[in-house]
């Protein structure tokens, strides 16, 4: 791999972008954002004219992956029909997946991303473009570390596709050009540090030593932290025990564990917490959030913003000082079923409880059956994004179902299953009956809702031809074999019948 300075042009990303494409190459073209993701493939785009058959068809694909395309799709797709394509985590799997599997072909030959992409990917661009060294955190725009440098820089010229490749920094004056060569080409990569010193990372970590029984006693549990990376630089043992002493002592707290004079063993909650592989502070909020929801009225809001609460779903979707207000009527209206008290607006964890509630209101919306356009527009919530926070959530409320069980508390295992199904769907209570059919998703059970079929009963007495009418001839057949009926094998085409254009994952 080679490392070039790029002089100051007008325009040098795009400079840089028509030689790489002069040269019959690829490239990956790293910035510091989403939104800066988005804004430079379509500038790249503008100045490129590289329409094929093959880019126009992989547009189309990429436009059909949601059943209703959001304002981010239609950009995407704009852009690959130039040979451009933006890649970030808001984007939907299976749309980030086409563009890596176009990548690889030589389809799309750009690819502006944010560096997520810098991980793990074997694809085959001669040229890793970093535009952006610095980036927006805690404390402002702040130079990226030289670790991350290297891990975009090694995106270029791989060993399967070039025999070298050509990492581009583009700087915006001559002095920050000799910075940046000085301080990423020439300086030394960070230290690294052991994860273990984080608390969520050590309390998982401490419950499922104690639960798959390596260990038996504090003295084993120790010995084994004393071989680690994390005591090999933190070297001050007696702090090292203190530590995990007192991740113990919350473990038996939690009733996670039991402290006896035989040594130190898990309870039966402590064992499928370690299972679950959440971090036992979750699953003890879990807990109290289950004993509360069952002496008190319930409402699906109630598990969303249970799930919400953990910190797994960080990053939450942040509160916005123009949303306040609103937030704080919505907060108003809700606040009767929401299982953990709202703090006071002067601690310091208020913040975070605002953001894990507007996280929980997006969730809601989408069960609600409102779409991904909906959702970006409103919540700044991108398609990608929506899709792991469900996942996260149907995960952390599966977690709080199989401790219900262990509590005892027997009637909320319904309550929490009927909301992680409409998370799933992404559909109102009244079309559960009907999503439990094969092939139908919210968009169809929506349409046979509408038309008076709201049941299984409702199904299986139609005629098969009235459904064909709604949703289609072959998904009529297959909806009536599973309910026990004949099946038609043709439609009068005078009904003025069509079968959709597009199938999508909704349906």
């Amino acid at each position: 791999m080679r490392t070039e300075k790029c002089s100051h042009h007008k325009e040098p990303l795009i400079s840089v972008i028509l030689d790489t494409l002069q040269k019959n190459k690829q490239a990956l073209v790293f910035v510091n954002a989403k939104r800066s993701a988005e804004k430079s493939a379509e500038d790249i785009a503008k100045k490129l004219d590289t329409k094929t058959l093959a880019l126009t068809h992989l547009s189309e694909k990429i436009l059909s992956v949601l059943g209703s395309p959001t304002h981010q799709c239609e950009r995407l797709a704009n852009c690959i029909k130039k040979g451009v394509a933006f890649h970030h985590a808001g984007l939907h799997a299976r749309q980030k997946e086409m563009i890596e599997d176009a990548f690889r072909n030589g389809t799309v030959r750009f690819i502006c991303c944010t560096p997520t992409l810098a991980a793990g990917l074997d694809l085959p661009a001669f040229r890793a473009i970093i535009r952006d060294v610095k980036r927006y955190g805690e404390r402002g725009l702040t130079d990226i570390p030289v670790l991350e440098y290297l891990q975009m820089a090694g995106r270029a010229g791989r060993p399967r596709f070039d025999s070298y490749g050509e990492a581009i920094i583009i700087t915006a004056n001559p002095v920050d050009k000799e910075r940046v060569w000085d301080k990423y080409v020439h300086g030394s990569p960070e230290e690294i540090y052991s994860k273990l010193a984080v608390e969520p990372v050590l309390r998982m970590h401490v419950l499922s030593l104690i639960a798959a029984r390596v260990v038996n006693d504090l003295r084993e549990l120790y010995s084994f932290f004393e071989k680690t990376f994390w005591a090999h630089q933190y070297k001050d043992m007696f702090k090292l025990e203190q530590t995990v002493q007192k991740v113990v002592s919350l473990l038996e707290k939690w009733e996670f564990i039991l402290l006896e004079e035989k040594g130190i063993r898990a309870t039966m909650l402590g064992s499928r917490v370690a299972q679950l592989y959440i971090d036992p502070l979750t699953a003890h909020n879990i807990m109290q959030g289950l004993r509360k929801a069952s002496n008190s009225r319930i409402h699906s809001i109630s598990w969303l913003f249970l799930a919400s609460r953990a910190l797994e779903m960080r990053p939450w979707l942040r509160m916005k000082t123009k949303e306040f207000e609103t937030l704080q009527e919505e907060l108003a209206n809700h606040s009767t079923y929401l299982l953990e008290q709202e703090p006071d607006m002067f601690e310091p964890d208020y913040e975070e409880y605002m953001n894990s509630f507007k996280t929980s209101l997006m969730l809601h919306d989408w069960i609600e059956e409102k779409n991904e356009e909906f959702l970006l527009e409103h919540y700044d919530c991108r398609p990608g994004e929506t899709r792991t926070k469900i996942e996260t959530a149907d995960w952390l409320l599966y977690a709080a179902q199989e401790m219900s069980k262990l509590m005892q508390f027997m009637p909320l295992i319904k309550e929490i299953s009927k909301v992680r199904f409409r998370l799933k769907y992404g559909a109102k209570e009244e079309l559960l009956p009907l999503l439990r059919l094969k092939e139908v998703g919210r968009v169809r059970a929506r349409k046979l809702y509408a038309s008076g079929i709201k049941t299984l009963e409702d199904v299986r007495t139609a005629e098969t031809s009235t459904l064909a009418k709604i949703i289609g001839v072959q998904i009529a057949n297959k909806i009536k074999q599973q309910v026990g009926q004949e099946t038609i094998s043709d439609f009068n085409e005078q009904e003025n019948f069509k079968l959709p254009e597009r199938q999508t994952t909704l349906e």
